[in-house]
């Protein structure tokens, strides 16, 4: 469509009877005009020729606000024509002529009037504030620009079901994750620990209210026991959400066979010792009941919750090896262990170490104590045979002057 500029008639203009002319009367405002005689005009619509007037257009820009935020519409015109502007919502009431309020609605404030713009704004904004707002001058004819509100639905913290039961191991876990109040409809994301789950499919439900939307996903996994305690975590993305993530976390739980392993306490048990052997019960449930039993024995030892076994005075007929059944509601688990009393030799202390030290060191004292009295007492018996041999004269001689007796 060809477009002509907005001009004020000339003479020249008006000569000729029978011309189009794009023109702006006082009483026309920015239209074609028909020439049918030299000074007058009259309308005339014609299909191929439109006369806009930029510099008497408003302007206005669509707008994209989270519920809850604040939304400006600004609407400007380079050339107002000593005329108004005013801004309407989608039901076209009237929000705001000039600086003057019209709809009674605090929410609704004015932020900017001069004769080249208007410009409202509207707080705590909701779902049903969305639509198109119109702002309008009021010229011959009027002239209007439309501003499109889109408002976005934040979608609720997103909820984790299939969790509530423990799975048993090797089973197959279903979770669903569920988020509501989404415009437009969010996406869902899984994690478990920190790796990606891909969803078996998403769905989407509008709400009740027309406006938002309710999304689904779901993932299936086969979990073993490593998944007990495991995190698995649903992220919601959506771009009210501003960078941001909303997500939920819940622990898996597994049910799994148990374990066991009997503790000696002491580790080396020694005859006339207490002891106590415990049966070390591991799993998923934890196991609840424990059976001992010695093997070669036809009747049980114990059978109760109660995981230890308690020897009061240890003694060699207590020798054997002897059998714990743990059980729990995933099953059973048998753990065994060997006693030998008679051949059990405890580790030495750091005190019976020192004890043992201090004793050899006296045996060895002792065995040169004894070595240098046979030493001695050889030594001793020699001497007393040469004076034997010598024994008369000795003797005679002690007789005779004591202080000469020597035996060499």
């Amino acid at each position: 469509m060809f477009q002509a500029s907005c001009i004020h008639p000339s003479p020249e203009a008006l000569l000729v009877p029978g011309v189009l002319v794009c023109s702006f009367l006082p009483s026309l405002g920015c239209s074609v005009v028909l020439v049918r005689t030299w000074g007058e005009v009259m309308p005339r619509a014609h299909a191929n020729l439109s006369c806009p007037c930029p510099e008497s257009q408003p302007t206005t820009s669509d707008e994209t606000v989270v519920a809850g935020g604040t939304v400006v519409l600004k609407c400007q015109v380079e050339d107002p024509d000593d005329s108004s502007l005013q801004w309407s919502n989608p039901a076209q009431q009237t929000l705001y002529f000039g600086e003057k309020r019209a709809l009674r609605d605090n929410r609704i404030q004015l932020e900017r009037s001069t004769p080249n713009e208007l410009t409202i704004s509207i707080s705590d904004v909701v779902l049903s504030d969305e639509g198109e707002y119109t702002c309008s001058i009021f010229t011959m004819p009027v002239r209007t620009a439309k501003a499109l509100v889109t408002v976005l639905g934040i979608p609720q913290k997103p909820q984790i079901f299939g969790h509530e039961q423990p799975i048993d191991e090797e089973k197959i876990a279903r979770l669903t994750c569920r988020s509501s109040g989404s415009k437009p409809a969010a996406q869902l994301r899984w994690k478990k620990g920190n790796k990606e789950l891909t969803d078996e499919g998403t769905e989407v439900v509008e709400d009740p209210n027309g406006k938002t939307f309710t999304v689904s996903s779901r993932v299936e996994f086969r979990v073993t026991k490593e998944d007990n305690e495991a995190e698995v975590t649903c992220t919601v993305d959506h771009e009210s959400l501003q960078n941001s993530e909303r997500s939920t976390t819940q622990k898996l739980q597994v049910h799994y066979k148990p374990t066991a392993k009997i503790e000696p306490h002491p580790q080396y048990p020694r005859e006339g010792e207490k002891l106590q052997l415990q049966c070390d019960g591991q799993g998923n449930p934890i196991p609840q009941e424990f059976l001992w039993e010695k093997e070669g024995s036809d009747a049980p030892l114990q059978l109760s919750s109660d995981s230890v076994l308690i020897f009061p005075f240890l003694n060699k007929s207590d020798s054997g090896t002897y059998v714990c059944t743990a059980t729990s509601s995933m099953g059973s688990v048998v753990a065994k262990y060997n006693l030998d009393v008679s051949d059990a030799s405890p580790v030495p202390s750091t005190s019976s170490t020192y004890h043992a030290v201090i004793g050899g060191v006296v045996a060895v004292i002792v065995f040169l104590l004894l070595s240098l009295l046979i030493v001695l007492g050889h030594y001793l018996i020699r001497h007393k045979g040469m004076c034997i041999r010598h024994g008369e004269t000795v003797t005679s001689r002690h007789r005779q002057n004591t202080a000469e007796v020597m035996c060499e």
